[in-house]
């Protein structure tokens, strides 16, 4: 089966499921937002240093989508923190 999913599907598939983790565990969510998006943005980048160094057959949605990694989590943070008052629940404990 072959099913190609647009940018934008791709990016509101990948918001959800982060909305979906920040509403079950908002702890979690802060930890994998913030260490996926870093190894995430290391790799991108890594890609298209080596990309202006040498073309290769990496074809341009490959930089695209990894680029929409990096943007879905923190825009589902944003999202979740705005609706939620900018409160987190694993702050309000101590």
């Amino acid at each position: 089966m072959n099913i190609r999913l647009s940018l934008s599907e791709v990016f509101l598939l990948e918001v959800v499921v982060w909305l979906g983790l920040w509403l079950l565990n908002d702890y979690l969510a802060t930890l994998l937002t913030l260490i996926l998006c870093a190894i995430v943005s290391a790799v991108l980048l890594i890609a298209l240093i080596a990309e202006a160094i040498e073309r290769s057959k990496v074809p341009r949605r490959y930089f695209y989508i990894m680029g929409l990694s990096i943007l879905a989590p923190i825009f589902a943070a944003g999202l979740y923190l705005f609706i939620f008052g900018g409160n987190l629940s694993f702050l309000e404990r101590f």
